[in-house]
């Protein structure tokens, strides 16, 4: 029972579906209360009003389309049937039904069809940018995760027809509340393959392919077959990683090897889109020391005057721990683990009359979490899918090259060039100099190259040009080998001018070092 759209007729029914969607936390109270409030104003008449009413029951009712609990926050109304068919149509094959028609694209084909003041000199308008968006543009999008789901149904939307999706995480219940192409009885399945699935069901003529696995799986050839990559990563390893390897495949005689990167990113109210064309403009590398530096609390504080409830559950995780399960080590997936330092941590915390401990904020201190906001990722997803279009198809002048946006008290963006570094490891010079006394350690060097906040890393192991192990984090037989050197001078294990290589697990690729005595 579908309501039906006014340009709808007998021989070509146009459906219509009504939704009510809200809060995570909305319960059939709640939304009863809205059905009451849109029968009241006139939004819903009688025979509406009367079958949303008998559709709140959920699973223990007669309706069946919610849960009895917090946390189901959909419940659809089901208005009147199409002419000619006897039988209900369920919201999926509705929303079908409307997103199958050939006028879907209406809004879009109309900015493609001609030249406009802002189209760039490549735009051929018409026919031949539709086709081209429709028949021939293949985009990659990374990640399928909250903000992957956005980018995915948008670019669906907007006429990607060629779509494919790479992620290696499987769907967990946490998830359901802003990652929109999943439910319920999609737990333990794969993000990519569900997402794929999804898109597909709702927007016929889509076809998005999916990967499981992680994108180092992947060679470069995998990736030359694209024409755009846009990237929803919460991972900044994994963003280094695409990186660098769009900006390595780049042949100056080939100019179909560019492929241009969007990075969307988000945290909390806060998050940025950005236009990365490997080799001319600033790649993520450059741009790698503006990354926010992980809160850490002096230990001393949060020892002896802890003030805040983050000294306390920092205390448990940081000192309690190792010194009760010495041979233990912390596991902040496990449930069991974090109650531990909850208990811990709150008692602490009452001791000092401190307040707010709680158990979510233990888990988010113990493994950094920082709430995703799904209203921050529609806005971030829509920025990038507009960036995608403007790229595809020449129709307005893409992004140069860097969005920032913040939610926390308004709603505010800012845009700006980025500019490339010239020492960039990745775009740039590929080395860097280190202008060092000759009698620093090894150890003295390691610490130098962990505090460069353009480098961003945290295990490097050196080794000479020629590939001989200056020192090696591991395996466990090259680091018993090697870790004498760290308390020798470099000034007798290098010589000037010469280099060292570094390798660092987050590091997608080796580091040159020169060093330089001062």
């Amino acid at each position: 029972m579908i309501k039906l759209h006014p340009s709808s007729t007998t021989s070509k029914p146009i459906a219509h579906v009504l939704t009510i969607q809200g809060h995570p936390e909305y319960t059939p109270e709640i939304v009863a209360h809205m059905v009451d409030t849109r029968s009241a104003s006139g939004l819903f008449d009688g025979p509406t009003t009367a079958e949303a009413r008998r559709r709140l029951g959920g699973k223990q009712g007669s309706g069946g389309e919610g849960f009895e609990r917090a946390g189901w926050a959909v419940w659809r109304v089901i208005m009147q049937e199409i002419p000619g068919n006897d039988e209900p149509m369920d919201g999926a094959v509705a929303n079908g039904a409307s997103l199958a028609d050939e006028e879907r694209h209406r809004h879009v084909d109309a900015v493609l069809e001609a030249p406009g003041p802002w189209t760039g000199e490549h735009f051929l308008g018409g026919e031949a940018t539709r086709s081209f968006l429709r028949t021939q543009a293949k985009i990659l999008v990374i990640g399928a995760g909250g903000l992957g789901c956005e980018i995915l149904q948008n670019l669906a939307l907007v006429g990607f027809a060629d779509i494919h999706v790479i992620d290696m995480d499987t769907i967990d219940i946490s998830n359901l509340n802003r990652q929109f192409l999943f439910r319920e009885a999609d737990v333990g399945k794969s993000k990519a393959l569900v997402a794929a699935e999804f898109v597909m069901s709702r927007v016929p003529g889509v076809k998005v392919t999916p990967y499981h696995g992680k994108i180092q799986d992947h060679p470069e050839s995998f990736y030359m077959q694209f024409n755009l990559v846009v990237a929803g990563l919460d991972s900044i390893s994994a963003r280094r990683w695409i990186n660098a390897t769009l900006v390595g495949m780049v042949d100056g005689e080939d100019p179909e090897s560019l492929k241009p990167l969007i990075d969307g990113g988000t945290e909390g109210f806060k998050g940025q889109a950005r236009v990365i064309l490997p080799t001319v403009t600033s790649c993520y590398e450059c741009s790698i020391d503006m990354l926010t530096p992980p809160t850490a609390f002096p230990i001393c504080t949060i020892a002896n005057t802890p003030r805040l409830p983050e000294h306390c559950i920092e205390w448990a995780s940081v000192l309690e721990w190792p010194k009760t399960f010495a041979d233990k080590k912390l596991d902040t997936d496990d449930p069991d683990h974090i109650e531990w330092l909850y208990q811990k941590a709150f008692a602490r915390a009452t001791e000092f009359n401190i307040e707010g401990v709680t158990w979510a904020l233990t888990q988010g201190v113990v493994k950094n979490i920082i709430p995703a906001i799904a209203s921050t990722n529609a806005i971030i997803a829509a920025s990038c899918c507009n960036e995608a279009l403007k790229i595809a198809t020449a129709c307005a002048p893409f992004l140069d090259n860097y969005m920032m946006y913040t939610g926390n008290d308004s709603v505010y963006a800012y845009t700006f060039e980025h500019e490339k570094r010239e020492d960039c490891p990745v775009c740039g010079d590929n080395s860097i100099t280190a202008e060092i006394k000759p009698d620093w350690t090894v150890g003295h060097l390691l610490e130098w190259l962990e505090g460069r906040q353009d480098l961003q890393i945290k295990r490097p192991s050196l080794a000479y040009e020629s590939g001989k192990p200056l020192f090696f984090q591991a395996p466990p037989a090259l680091y018993d080998a090697t870790k004498a050197n760290l308390d020798k001078p470099v000034g007798e294990l290098v010589r000037a001018g010469e280099s060292i290589i570094v390798t660092d697990p987050g590091l997608p690729f080796s580091l040159t070092v020169e060093v330089k005595y001062v």
